[in-house]
């Protein structure tokens, strides 16, 4: 094994200058996801961090992993800060307690995730292969359930253009995290070892890419029925006039008329509360979208606050999309709501608190976590997430096979011009790739568009302006790996491969 370089050594020698470090490096890890697009620079990054768990101890270790951690959610999910002061008109003071609070509760995953490497790989590069992957992604998924869970940045998001996009419908987006730590071993172990070692790590970095590439090229779904013809309607209208009574009218009428326009389209889908009110305050507009669909034999989705009076003492209000068709009215309601937005895990008198100061403090309600499909006139099924939803891609798969195409309707107006909606972007095409399905996705200010089965953008419109895009998108049927088995392929094995290492590691001590 060659002498560490002097970079190499500052760990043990400069531990605070090697956080920083680590910090920047966590920064950089940012650019491999969109708007950057730089996926090559994923396990790049890595290698140092593999490298400190591989010679410090797990301690140690654990600190550069928080560093890095902190560096990779304050770069990027500072748009947290744009949401809450610009638009949510907080305090500032109360932004940079939600965005620093985050970032701190992301970065001790990361901590955690460096101290296990550490603790169970024991100074043996070999064992950098199966743990480092196993890890990693044991972790990512952790982290994208507990505590309401929050799955921004999973490291396989940022290969949904590279070969490793392949593996996302057999193993979903957390067996493309494990294959982009895999490499990132490999190249760490190819540049630590010499001759037949490093000749059998080289063939571990370019496997999982190649291999990648071979199951691209299979196609795990196929045409079901003939190509629907489908319109996205952006209203392009900015966060800040959204709920303003003067937006009022000429929004609606926008997208009424639009509407009308596509009278030819099968589907027409407007972006999560594209209507800004409540449904009872509206029914006249709803009937007047049902006679337009029934004049032009097609189905108008349409987001829009959902009053639901039942046996309760105050009516419930839901984040739905709205289908009409002339024959029927469909719901899907929002499930998976977010904290801090849409509801307020607080006591009672903090949430008296928040109303003093004219901040939001009531809740909106979650829908049941399985609803019954929409369905267009054809008979072709939806599967439907309302924004950040798509996120969540295991809560989804109740819907699948029979879905024929995905749905997803957001408002990034909330995160104004950073490089949010670039990500949510890539997170509904990761959706595409992991289903084998199109997506039609629209959001009040972008970015909408058409999403192919295969994770390619095929058309979409430009942010803050209106948009209207029509094209065709063909149903799909069958099921891919990942929709069969979900997420428990990879995690069964990762948890086996901790849990014998563990073993191992009990075992020596």
């Amino acid at each position: 094994m060659p002498r560490p370089t002097t970079i190499l050594l500052l760990p043990a020698d400069k531990p605070r200058l090697s956080q920083l470090i680590f910090f920047l490096l966590g920064c950089m890890t940012t650019l491999a996801f969109e708007p950057f697009g730089l996926s090559l620079l994923a396990p790049l990054v890595l290698i140092p961090f593999l490298y400190v768990c591989l010679t410090n101890s797990p301690k140690d270790s654990a600190k550069h992993g928080f560093w890095f951690g902190f560096g990779l959610f304050l770069s990027g999910t500072y748009w947290i800060y744009i949401s809450v002061v610009v638009f949510g008109q907080a305090p500032v003071w109360i932004a940079l307690f939600l965005m620093i609070g985050l970032v701190l509760i992301m970065s001790v995953y990361f901590w955690l995730t460096a101290w296990l490497i550490s603790r169970l790989v024991h100074g043996e590069p070999w064992y950098l292969f199966a743990v480092a992957p196993a890890t990693w992604a044991i972790i990512e998924w952790a982290r994208g359930w507990l505590f309401t869970g929050f799955p921004w940045m999973a490291l396989g998001y940022s290969q949904v253009d590279s070969a490793l996009a392949g593996w996302a419908p057999v193993l979903g987006v957390y067996g493309v995290s494990a294959m982009v730590v895999l490499s990132a071993a490999a190249l760490l172990v190819a540049i630590m070892t010499r001759g037949r070692q490093q000749i059998v790590a080289i063939v571990l970095v370019v496997a999982p890419a190649l291999s990648g590439a071979m199951l691209k090229a299979v196609d795990w779904t196929e045409a079901d029925g003939e190509p629907l013809t489908a319109t996205i309607i952006q209203g392009g209208v900015s966060q800040d006039r959204k709920w303003l009574r003067e937006e009022f009218e000429p929004t609606v009428t926008h997208y009424r008329d639009e509407t009308i326009k596509a009278a030819g389209s099968d589907i027409v889908l407007w972006p999560e509360v594209a209507v800004p009110a409540v449904d009872d305050q509206v029914e006249g507009y709803i009937e007047a979208l049902e006679s337009i669909a029934r004049i032009g034999e097609q189905t108008i989705l349409f987001g829009i606050l959902e009053r639901v009076t039942e046996r309760t003492i105050e009516p419930k209000v839901h984040n739905s999309i709205i289908a009409v068709n002339g024959i029927d009215r469909q719901v899907y309601r929002k499930r998976h709501l977010v904290p801090f937005g849409e509801y307020f895990p607080v006591p009672p008198s903090v949430r008296e608190w928040m109303a003093m100061l004219s901040l939001p403090h009531k809740d909106l309600s979650a829908g049941a976590a399985e609803q019954p499909l929409i369905r267009t006139l054809d008979g072709t099924a939806l599967a439907v997430a309302i924004c950040y939803e798509d996120a969540y891609a295991a809560e989804m798969l109740y819907a699948f096979p029979e879905a024929g195409l995905l749905i997803n309707v957001s408002n990034d107006a909330w995160f104004g011009d950073s490089i949010a909606p670039h990500q949510h972007l890539q997170i509904a095409r990761m959706r595409s790739l992991e289903t084998g399905r199109y997506t039609l996705r629209a959001a009040n200010t972008g970015i909408s568009g058409f999403i192919g089965p295969k994770g390619k953008v095929h058309e979409s419109g430009p942010q803050f302006t209106a948009v209207t895009m029509t094209r065709e998108v063909q149903p799909m049927q069958g099921a891919t790996p990942y929709v069969v088995a979900g997420n428990w392929p990879i995690l069964i094995t990762c948890w086996v491969v901790l849990g014998l290492f563990w073993i191992r590691s009990r075992a020596a001590l």
